[in-house]
Formats: C-alpha cells, sequence, structure tokens
C-alpha cells in the first residue's frame, strides 16, 4: 500500500449515471412507502413531490460547488471553505456514521430475504457473506464498485420502468382482465387527505429520508476522467428521476389500490404486481429489493470510505486511512468502515431494540443536517465569490431567494421531528451526537479557517479551466 494520495480516475460517465440513478432508489420506495401511504393516503403524492422539490434544491446548490471544485469530501470540504474547519469535521463524521449504521441495516436486511431463499444458512451467517463480498468489491478497484452498482442501478431501474409501463396501461384499462378503477381510489375513501394534512405532513418526514443518497454521485464524480462534467450530468437528471421514479410509481400505486388495504401496507409494489396476475410477484420483489439493499451496502461503504478519506488527508481523522492502493483505492478506510459497518451489524443481531436502536436514532435526523450544512455553505461561498460567480459552470436558480427557502423548509422539517411523537427521540439523539462531534471541532479549531478555504475556492474558479479535469487527480 502506497501514502501517495492519488485516487483512481476509472471511473467512466455511464458508472455516474446509474450511481446518480441509483442514490436515490433504495429498498425504503418498494417496501417503506406503504406505510406512508398508509399514514396520509392519496395525498403522501403531495409529500413526496414536497421532499422532492427540496432535494432538486439542495442538488443544484451542491452541484454549483462540486462543478467549481470537484473534491472527494464534497459538501464536507465545501463546508470547511465557509463556515470553518470545525464545521468540515462535524459534518464529514456524521455523514460517514450514518452509511456505518446503513450497512447494519441493509446487510440484515438482505441476510433475511438470502434466509428465505436458502434456510439452510443462518441469517447472520449471510449477512457476513454479504458485508465480505462487497468489502471486497470496494477494495479490488473503484472500477469494480461504479460496475457493481452499475448493473445493480441497472435492475432497480428496469424494474420500475416496466412498473410504469405496467401501471400506465393498467390505469387506462389497456391491460386484457384487470379492471380500472379511474379516478375512485383518489377520490373516494375519504378523498385525497383521509386522514387530514395532518398526516401529510407527518408522511413528509417520512418519505423525506428515502431521498437521502443523491449526493454520492459528487462525491463519485472526483474519480471520473472528467468530474465537472460528471457533476453537472447528474445534479441535471435529479428533476426526472424524482419526477418519474418517485412520483411517478407512487402515484401508480394509489390510483390503482385502496391507500387502507392491508396489502399496500405490506408491500404496495407486490400488491400492484399481483393485480396484474404475474406469478411469483413475491418473488419477483424480493429480487429487486435484494438487489437495491445490495446497491445500498455497495455505494454505503464506498461513501463512508470515501469521507474518511477525505478527513484523514485534512488531518480530521487517522492518517493511515489516506494511504492508497497501487489500484489508486483508499483500502485502509474501506476497512476501517467495513469493521465498524460488521460491528453495526452484530449489534443488530445481538441487541437489535436497545444498543443497535438507540445507534440508528443517533443518525435518524443526520440527512437533514447535511442538507442545511449544503445550503448555508452554499449561500455564503457564492456571497464572497462576488463578480467571479459569473464563472460558474452551473449556477442555483434564483439565487439567493430559492437557497433561503431551502433553508427555511429544512428548519421547519426539524422542527417537524421535534413535534412528532414519532421521530421526536431521533432527533435529539442526532442533535446530542451532532453536539458531541461538533464540541470536537470547536476544541481542534477554535478560530476556524473558513475565510482562507474560500478563497482557494474562488482562485480555483477564476484560475482553472472548468472543463479541464487535471486538478481533479489530486484530491485536496
Amino acid at each position: 500500500m502506497q501514502t501517495d494520495q492519488q485516487l483512481s480516475h476509472s471511473l467512466k460517465p455511464r458508472h455516474l449515471s446509474m450511481i446518480a440513478i441509483g442514490g436515490v432508489i433504495g429498498a425504503g420506495l418498494f417496501v417503506g412507502s406503504g406505510a406512508a401511504i398508509q399514514q396520509a393516503g392519496p395525498g403522501i403524492l403531495l409529500a413526496y413531490a414536497a421532499a422532492g422539490l427540496v432535494v432538486i434544491l439542495v442538488m443544484r446548490m451542491l452541484g454549483e460547488m462540486a462543478a467549481a471544485n470537484p473534491e472527494t469530501g464534497s459538501f464536507s470540504t465545501y463546508a470547511d471553505k465557509a463556515l470553518g474547519r470545525w464545521a468540515g469535521l462535524t459534518i464529514g463524521w456524521l455523514y460517514a456514521w450514518f452509511w456505518i449504521i446503513v450497512l447494519g441495516i441493509e446487510a440484515t436486511a438482505g441476510a433475511a430475504i438470502m434466509h428465505r431463499w436458502i434456510p439452510g444458512v443462518a441469517q447472520w451467517e449471510w449477512a457476513l457473506v454479504l458485508m465480505v463480498c462487497l468489502t471486497l468489491t470496494n477494495v479490488a478497484s473503484v472500477k469494480s464498485f461504479g460496475e457493481f452498482e452499475f448493473w445493480f442501478a441497472s435492475i432497480k431501474v428496469a424494474a420500475i420502468v416496466i412498473f410504469l409501463i405496467l401501471g400506465t396501461a393498467a390505469v387506462f384499462g389497456l391491460i386484457p382482465g384487470v379492471e380500472a378503477p379511474g379516478l375512485s381510489n383518489l377520490t373516494g375513501r375519504g378523498g385525497l387527505f383521509p386522514n387530514g394534512g395532518g398526516a401529510v405532513m407527518a408522511g413528509l418526514l417520512v418519505v423525506v429520508f428515502a431521498f437521502f443518497g443523491a449526493e454520492i454521485a459528487t462525491i463519485a464524480a472526483g474519480e471520473s476522467a472528467n468530474p465537472v462534467d460528471a457533476v453537472k450530468k447528474a445534479v441535471k437528471s435529479t428533476v426526472w428521476r424524482i419526477l418519474i421514479f418517485y412520483i411517478g410509481s407512487v402515484a401508480i400505486v394509489v390510483t390503482l389500490l385502496p391507500w387502507d388495504s392491508t396489502s399496500v401496507a405490506k408491500s404496495p409494489y407486490v400488491a400492484v404486481i399481483e393485480r396484474f396476475g404475474i406469478p411469483g410477484a413475491g418473488t419477483i420483489m424480493d429480487v429487486v429489493v435484494l438487489t437495491s439493499v445490495l446497491s445500498c451496502l455497495n455505494s454505503g461503504l464506498y461513501t463512508a470510505s470515501r469521507m474518511l478519506f477525505s478527513l484523514s488527508l485534512r488531518g480530521d481523522a487517522p492518517t493511515s486511512w489516506r494511504k492508497v492502493s497501487k489500484r489508486g483505492v483508499p483500502a485502509a478506510a474501506v476497512l476501517a468502515s467495513t469493521t465498524v459497518g460488521f460491528i453495526t451489524v452484530g449489534l443488530n443481531y445481538i441487541a437489535p431494540d436497545t444498543v443497535f436502536l438507540f445507534l440508528a436514532n443517533t443518525s435518524g435526523a443526520i440527512a437533514l443536517f447535511v442538507w442545511l450544512v449544503i445550503a448555508v455553505s452554499q449561500l455564503i461561498l457564492r456571497r464572497r465569490m462576488g463578480p467571479a460567480a459569473k464563472q460558474l459552470e452551473l449556477k442555483m436558480w434564483a439565487f439567493p431567494y430559492l437557497t433561503w427557502l431551502t433553508i427555511g423548509s429544512i428548519v421547519a422539517l426539524l422542527i417537524g421531528m421535534g413535534i412528532l411523537k414519532e421521530t421526536r427521540e431521533s432527533l435529539w439523539l442526532s442533535v446530542a451526537l451532532a453536539g458531541v462531534v461538533a464540541g470536537i471541532g470547536l476544541y481542534r479549531y477554535p478560530k476556524g479557517s473558513a475565510r482562507k478555504a474560500a478563497e482557494s475556492l474562488e482562485s480555483d474558479v477564476q484560475a482553472e479551466p472548468a472543463n479541464d479535469p487535471e486538478p481533479a487527480t489530486t484530491v485536496v
């Protein structure tokens, strides 16, 4: 293993495209959406639309900063520049922690599916196998990570596209033997808001976290041949990805099925497939969900390791984690993420309702913290740039008005988490964890270095051609 801080730049455009798409399609869409629909009724579409709008705006802001200065540390390094070193340290560690916790959740979910298929192998053994396989994939090379993610995402996309085609045909009565319900499931059974507007707001807090992961594309872009173009494509495609995959598929579910059906609560997509008369609907969806789980494990391990690598380069994590293999992989950071990931998997089996639940709750609001930091960083850095902002390749719409609107929306969501009983504990545990990490950051960097770092960003924009991939060959 070498100490040269050079990451590989072998991710191809097709890899980046599927990483961007796969980042917003998780197992939660196929399974978790049922609980949200049961909670709010057809009006859940408004919650998905509102959450999607927040993500689109956040991604636009992140894209503006990433296109100007692609970094493996992404928003963590931009927080360094905008708010000070303590902020970059804080949000970087919180983000890595979020994905490490996700490893424990997703490995257990994937193992449960495998155990149903092959009960002779214990569930914990399947979890171990999945974690080992994807660790080897990430350690081998970034290209192998990209290749696995490409095919995982391709399966998810293909499944949703087929679902959308069949669902649209069923809505318009074009499938023989399948009765078209018209608008009865939307207007009947209490209408669009059978449980009131409050239920939709509560549902918003559930679905908003389903979109977390879109930012992975900006982290992975640093390991592509042309990071600026990769970021621009990923950000610009966020709009249609959310409109089609999330809002489109959920719209089909609530149109074809009664929102209060027990089959919707269990698995809405399986219920719709069964309506088409397709045999083995449950098994088909198990394959799709397993693919989503493996994709999340793969990308989660990648993302956590790259954030730890970036933190190490900046002196905010053990220096050994900055070592890069001959294949351009920060193997030490990958193994560090995996080690903690194995611990969380073990805790999910040994103490799922106590220790692991406590740890999971500490990450409950991290998505909103990350989005808030992105918005505030973009607001500060854009204003500091002054006239140099005209040279930006990608710009936030209607700056600063939409930036402020996004900040206000995220703060409102955090307040909503504090009000809602189901999310209150998770919010306060996340705040407590963030407070501890921020305290460590402030202790290390009492005076910060935000303005000096911001000046380096401005000089990058002024001095370097936006389409020149050379500056991105070294992560700073």
